[in-house]
This record gives C-alpha cells, sequence and structure tokens, in this order.
C-alpha cells in the first residue's frame, strides 16, 4: 500500500516544464513534533520526484506569533520563503503579497470543498490552496462517563455538572487529586477567539462581527456565555488554563488528568499514541450548545493552505509545491498518519482514510456547526479585532471586569477601528 502511494505522489509532481535547473526552495512551517516530521517527510518525496530542495524554517507554534513574523518577510518583500502556510484566516490580509493561483490549480480546484475553496479566494484571485481543513470538537473520556453512568454532554450546563461530579469523584474515588474536569485555550491569542467564538454562538450570541459589517458582540447571550466560561476558571478548569494554548491543554488530556477537552483533530491521533495515558479511552463528539435564544452547537472553522509568494525567485518550482502538499495524494496520507481533515470531499469516502481514522466520519456533524472568525467583513483590520476581543475575553476569565463591562469597551474600540475602514 505505501508503495502504491508513494508512486502515485510520484506521479502527481511533475518537472516544472521549461525549469533550466533544479530550485532551492524554503517552506515556513508552525509544525511540531509529528506534524513537522510528517511535512519533512512529504518534502523528502517531492524532492525525489522533482530534483528540487526544500528547506523547511521553523515557526512559532503560535499563530498569532507566526502571522506577525509573516507580514514583517512580506512587508520587506523577502525572497528567501517561496512558500507560506496559512491559517484559513490570513488570506484576506495578505492576499496581495501572495501569487494568484487560479489559472495553476484550475484542474484540481474542483476537489476541495467549494467553500475551502471560496474563504481562499479574495477579489476572485486564488490565494492559497487548501491542505487541511480543522473544526474543534470535545474530547471526553468514555470510559469515566461509563463508570460514573454519565451520557456524553450536549449543552455548556450539563457538562459543567458531569465535569464537576466525574472530577470530585476521580479525586476521592481513585486518588487522583491532579484530575480536572475541562481544559481549553485559555491563553491571550488567537487561540482564545476561536474558543470564545464558540461559547458566544453557541449560545445565540452572534458572530462578534456580522458579515454585513455590523458590530453585534455587545449582547446579554455573549456575555452570558462568556461569563459563564470564566466560572470554569479554578473549579472545573485549573487556574493555569488562562496560560494554555492548544499542547498544554493536550498535555493534561493526555496524562489523563482530565474529563473533557476542546480541541482540533490533530489531538485525535496523538491521544491514541502508545505513550498516552488516554489511549482507546476517548472519543470526540460536537461541542455543547449554550441554552439561550437561538442556541446551537457551534465549531469555529480552522484549517491551513499554502500560498506563495510573489516574491519566490522560482515561482513556478513554488507552485509546483503548493500544488503537491494539496494534492489528494498528500492529504490521504496526512489524514491516514495525521489525523488532519481532508478538504478532498472524496477522503471522506476513502476506505483507507476511515479504516486509519475512523473518527473522521463523527466530524461530518461538527463541520455542519462550523463557524467562520469575521476576517472576510474586517479584511486587513481582523488582527486587531481579534486581539481586541481576546483581550476582553482574557480580562473576564482573570476576574478582571464583568464580561458586560468589558463587551461594552470592547464595542467601542471597535467602533472607532472600524471608523478606519470596513
Amino acid at each position: 500500500m505505501l508503495k502504491k502511494m508513494l508512486i502515485g505522489l510520484m506521479a502527481s509532481v511533475t518537472l516544472v516544464a521549461g525549469a533550466a535547473q533544479a530550485a532551492d526552495l524554503a517552506i515556513v512551517s508552525g509544525d511540531t513534533g509529528t506534524g513537522l516530521a510528517f511535512l519533512r517527510s512529504q518534502l523528502d518525496k517531492f524532492e525525489a520526484a522533482t530534483g528540487h530542495k526544500v528547506t523547511v524554517v521553523p515557526m512559532p507554534s503560535s499563530t498569532s506569533d507566526q502571522f506577525g513574523q509573516y507580514r514583517l518577510w512580506l512587508a520587506a518583500g523577502n525572497t528567501d520563503i517561496d512558500v507560506y502556510q496559512t491559517d484559513v484566516i490570513w488570506a484576506p490580509q495578505l492576499a496581495d503579497q501572495f501569487l494568484d493561483l487560479t489559472d495553476a490549480a484550475k484542474d484540481i480546484v474542483a476537489q476541495h470543498f467549494p467553500s475551502i475553496i471560496e474563504s481562499q479566494t479574495v477579489d476572485g484571485k486564488l490565494v492559497a490552496l487548501p491542505a487541511f481543513t480543522d473544526a474543534p470538537a470535545l474530547f471526553y473520556r468514555k470510559d469515566l462517563l461509563e463508570k460514573h453512568g454519565k451520557s456524553v454532554p450536549t449543552t455548556w450546563a450539563e457538562l459543567e455538572t458531569t465535569a464537576k461530579e466525574i472530577m470530585d469523584a476521580e479525586r476521592a474515588e481513585a486518588g487522583n487529586q491532579d484530575m480536572w474536569g475541562f481544559v481549553f485555550q485559555g491563553n491571550a491569542y488567537e487561540g482564545l477567539t476561536c474558543d470564545a467564538l464558540e461559547w458566544v454562538m453557541s449560545n445565540g450570541g452572534g458572530q462578534i462581527i456580522e458579515a454585513d459589517g455590523s458590530i453585534s458582540i455587545n449582547n446579554e447571550q455573549a456575555a452570558a456565555a462568556i461569563d459563564r466560561a470564566a466560572g470554569w476558571v479554578g473549579t472545573i478548569a485549573p487556574d493555569g488554563v488562562l496560560a494554555y494554548q492548544e499542547e498544554e491543554s493536550r498535555g493534561v488530556w493526555q496524562l489523563g488528568n482530565s474529563v473533557f477537552m476542546r480541541n482540533w483533530p490533530y489531538a485525535y491521533a496523538l491521544g491514541n499514541g502508545d505513550d498516552s495515558a488516554v489511549k482507546g479511552k476517548f472519543d470526540v463528539a460536537p461541542l455543547p450548545a449554550g441554552d439561550g435564544e437561538g442556541a446551537r452547537s457551534a465549531a469555529t472553522l480552522g484549517g491551513w493552505n499554502v500560498a506563495v509568494s510573489k516574491y519566490s525567485p522560482d515561482p513556478e518550482a513554488a507552485i509546483e509545491l503548493a500544488k503537491f502538499l494539496a494534492s489528494p495524494e498528500v492529504q490521504k496520507e496526512r489524514a491516514i498518519e495525521q489525523s488532519n481533515l481532508p478538504t478532498i470531499e472524496a477522503l471522506y469516502d476513502d476506505a483507507d482514510v476511515l479504516a486509519a481514522s475512523p473518527f473522521m466520519a463523527n466530524w461530518k456533524a461538527i463541520f455542519q456547526n462550523a463557524v467562520p472568525r469575521p476576517s472576510a467583513p474586517t479584511k486587513t483590520d481582523y488582527n486587531e479585532v481579534s486581539s481586541m476581543f481576546w483581550s476582553a475575553v482574557h480580562n473576564t476569565l482573570s476576574g478582571n471586569g464583568t464580561a458586560a463591562e468589558n463587551l461594552e469597551i470592547l464595542e467601542a474600540d471597535l467602533t472607532d477601528l472600524k471608523g478606519n475602514g470596513w
């Protein structure tokens, strides 16, 4: 099977027509651990098939830090980086710095989910090719729920109650004083925007800024959702959750010290690794709903793409690399080995993918509840909008004012920012 896949991978990559010589390319990536090793393995295959050489330039795992560095490099016209791995929300902000891939990718675009291609298209320009998509889920310890006679929570209120009861019981009966009920991403960074958007949207509180550009965040249902989350800190979640990003949350979970976790699909394969204390003991479900009017499950749409810098000295070779990393063959291997969700619809029915990652069938329901961050209406101001939002939420989680107070200030700040654009 691996030999067959390798042949398919090599067949999907052709030497650039008219290229005088092999190119030396560089790609930036925030991947770590097994993710970085997987990327390197794919690049080795690309090199073998094309004769090009590709260097990986490591980036911080924080998407906020990555974005800041990208902007500096691109603003300076950096010619050292050819291909950028980009978050789904960055297309409107970096579109002018990337090549239009519309013509180069016209033969493969139809394979991808239309909504994801649309998310990477700005003013008719295809800014980046999708590599994999993302939507978070509620990870739950099925063994502990069964042990304590509990069902998977479908509302945040149910999660609070179930998390507290099992946490207390495990501490008292099993002697695990490190057990917590729920871990999530509470640090002041883009990840908190994702988590908090889910809390707000799931409680009928809107999308921070709506598609028409109107500022909607300052409302009672949004405030109630954020205040509820603040109540988790120090009760069902550790105080340290205020500094957690994805990996810190996964660390607690994978040691067997949390009943529930909010995280992205990558954590599924790692949680079932041989070094994991929760291997075979967990499953995933859609994130809970709130209890306000219009309450529903909500999962922030994520995903990563590959874009070609307009400053690349070897644009044709760089485009070939981008197409390779977005290809069905690489996406299939990524789904099997890394549990990353494909952007190619056919792979969700692929027998090999489902055999290796049967949980992907569960993500279809999660994707039905996916919510985009407001990057489209705010365009180049999105990063500042998100920073203002996560700061207001982090203040509330930290006990620095109520959600109502912080959202009122946030609305005023967003209104001032909107006066300069969108």
